[in-house]
């Protein structure tokens, strides 16, 4: 079940995304050492906080038997455009369809929001990730290799 996420279930997000992105940190070798901005080590209570009360970001979570098992949040810079942040699902659950649920959910609540583009970025040198946001219309639109972050970002886009 996917519901809105609470202050209440901000502790259980910030594991649920902590324990996500740190499979691509150790596939990637992205270590708190050489990315300390990376989402698996820079993400705590106070971010999402700030995402929720001041940047005003929506937030959704996928709930199996009341445990947060996938989540996401929509940034929305301005009225037809928004970014799909933090899109994730705890390795055990993976396979599943949770992130295609996760996905599908996002892209109608942005419709919903009024929004006609979605944004998101992605390690870039994780092919099966961008493969997989491609298989569901994402375009990729390019890359940027920031001198903070060990790996290349890579940036898609999708009119919805």
């Amino acid at each position: 079940m996917i519901r809105e996420i609470t202050k209440a279930d901000i502790p259980e997000c910030v594991d649920v995304i902590r324990e996500s992105f740190l499979t691509v940190g150790k596939q990637f070798n992205i270590t708190p050492e050489n990315a300390p901005m990376f989402t698996a080590y820079a993400t705590d209570e106070a971010k999402i906080l700030q995402w929720m009360d001041n940047q005003h970001r929506p937030m959704y979570g996928c709930f199996e038997d009341g445990k947060l098992v996938g989540y996401y949040n929509l940034y929305l810079p301005s009225e037809n455009e928004c970014e799909l942040g933090s899109l994730c699902v705890l390795p055990k659950y993976r396979h599943s369809g949770i992130g295609d649920l996760l996905l599908n959910d996002s892209i109608k609540r942005a419709k919903e929001l009024g929004c006609t583009i979605m944004k998101l970025s992605i390690v870039e040198e994780n092919t099966v990730l961008r493969s997989w946001y491609e298989q569901h219309g994402f375009i990729h639109t390019g890359t940027v290799k920031y001198d903070f972050f060990p790996f290349t970002c890579g940036y898609l886009e999708k009119e919805i």
